[in-house]
């Protein structure tokens, strides 16, 4: 009796060892879902039916949303959202990528330390914009592409991975 009583505790407690180290479908899944909300109250539009991209540049990169049909009120969204986007980064607030995976995101300590070796132009498209992002330092362009590629993974967005 002793010995099936000390079995049914091991099981027990390697049920209880904690979550793996590498979070499950459902959670990323979750994880996914809290950045499209959020990202959705921050951006104005639903990024479900947006397209996002991040692309890294020799010389920084691109982000581009632009909406998957046409959609006057989101596509002004849009514009308006980058517009604020390319301000903010420019005087070194990064608090929104913050909000929006709800984590740190990576490459922003050092875009806002160079912020004035960062240049930000935003470009109407179609059906929404692009925010560009040069640098002629190399390590901020580094912090640029971190931040791009952390973007991607997180939006499940597409983009050339190159860097080039």
């Amino acid at each position: 009796m002793a010995r099936l009583s000390i079995i049914s505790l091991l099981m027990v407690l390697s049920g209880c060892a904690g979550k793996p180290s590498h979070p499950t479908e459902r959670e990323r899944d979750a994880g996914f879902a809290g950045v499209q909300a959020r990202g959705r109250a921050a951006m104005g539009v639903d990024q479900y039916t947006s397209t996002h991209r991040f692309e890294p540049l020799p010389d920084g990169g691109r982000i581009v949303l632009q909406r998957d049909a046409e959609d006057s009120a989101g596509t002004a969204e849009i514009r308006r959202h980058m517009a604020d986007i390319a301000l903010r980064f420019a005087a070194g607030d990064f608090a929104l990528p913050g909000f929006v995976h709800a984590r740190q995101v990576p490459g922003i300590a050092i875009m806002a330390a160079k912020r004035a070796a960062i240049h930000y132009r935003v470009d109407s498209l179609p059906r929404g914009a692009a925010l560009r992002v040069q640098s002629a330092d190399a390590d901020a362009v580094a912090a640029i592409h971190e931040f791009l590629a952390f973007q991607r993974q997180d939006h499940h967005a597409g983009g050339d991975h190159s860097g080039t």
